[in-house]
C-alpha cells in the first residue's frame, strides 16, 4: 500500500470518509483539500448502474461546462477548401489540410486536446486511429467532433470555451474534469451542475434501477469526497 505525505494525510483527515457530502460542501471541501503546489484539476468519478457490454447500455455525450475548465484547449481541424478557411478563421491551432502534417500526426506528433473532422476526411483520419484513439482524439459524430465545413467555427469556440465530452468504460466508470482548484466553489458547483443535467439526458432507455451508484469528487492527487447520488441528480444548474 502506498504511503502517503504529510500534505495528504493532513487533506484527508477533513474528509469523513463514509459520509455522503451534499454538492455545495463537496466543491468547498475540494478547494480545501488540494494538496499540489500547481493548480490542481477536480474531478468527478461515477460508479454507474449500467452494464457496459450491452449496446443499448452505452453512454456518450457531450457538455459545455459553463465556466470552461481553466486551461488553454489546443484544437486541430481536419479539412480542405471552405472547411480549412473557416477553422483558420475562427483560429484553430492545427489545420490539417496538407500531407504533411497528416504525416507527422502518424509519426506521433501530438501537440493538441481535441480534433475536429468534416465528414468528407474521416476516411482518410480513419487511418490515424492507433494515434488518436488511444488518446480519446478521434473524432466522433456522437461527440460532435465530426461536423459540416459550416459548422466548424461553432465547434472550435466550443471546445476552447469548455466543451467535455463523457463516455461510459469498460468498468462501467465515468469520469470527466470540471475544472480547477482555483475557481471559487460557486464556478465548480455550475460546471457541476452543468455536466450532472447532461449526464441525466444522456440516460439509455435501457437503464434500470439505480442509474448512479457512486460519485466521487476529488483534486489532483487529494482524497476522495463522496457525494450524494441523491442530491447530485437533483441538482439545479440554474441555483
Amino acid at each position: 500500500m502506498a504511503k502517503h505525505g504529510k500534505k495528504y494525510l493532513a487533506a484527508a483527515a477533513k474528509v469523513e470518509r463514509e459520509k455522503l457530502y451534499g454538492p455545495r460542501e463537496a466543491m468547498e471541501l475540494v478547494k480545501e483539500t488540494s494538496i499540489t503546489k500547481f493548480d490542481s484539476t477536480v474531478e468527478v468519478h461515477m460508479r454507474m448502474g449500467l452494464d457496459p457490454r450491452q449496446a443499448d447500455q452505452q453512454v456518450r455525450d457531450v457538455v459545455v461546462l459553463p465556466h470552461g475548465l481553466g486551461k488553454t484547449v489546443r484544437v486541430a481541424v481536419f479539412a480542405q477548401g471552405e472547411g480549412a478557411s473557416n477553422a483558420r478563421a475562427a483560429g484553430a491551432d492545427v489545420v490539417v489540410d496538407d500531407d504533411e502534417t497528416f504525416a507527422k500526426i502518424q509519426g506521433g506528433w501530438l501537440e493538441f486536446d481535441v480534433a475536429i473532422s468534416t465528414p468528407d476526411l474521416m476516411g482518410k483520419v480513419g487511418r490515424l486511429g492507433r494515434i488518436l484513439g488511444p488518446r480519446g482524439l478521434m473524432p466522433n459524430p456522437k461527440a460532435g467532433t465530426v461536423v459540416p465545413a459550416a459548422d466548424i467555427a461553432r465547434a472550435i469556440n466550443e471546445a476552447k470555451a469548455g466543451r467535455v465530452e463523457f463516455r461510459l468504460d469498460k468498468t462501467a466508470n465515468i469520469h470527466v474534469q470540471i475544472g480547477k482548484s482555483s475557481f471559487g466553489a460557486d464556478k465548480l458547483y455550475e460546471n457541476f451542475a452543468a455536466f450532472m443535467e447532461a449526464i441525466k439526458k444522456a440516460r439509455p432507455a435501457a437503464a434500470k434501477g439505480n442509474f448512479i451508484k457512486h460519485i466521487t469528487l476529488a483534486s489532483t492527487m487529494g482524497p476522495g469526497i463522496k457525494l450524494d447520488p441523491n442530491a447530485a441528480q437533483s441538482m439545479d444548474a440554474t441555483e
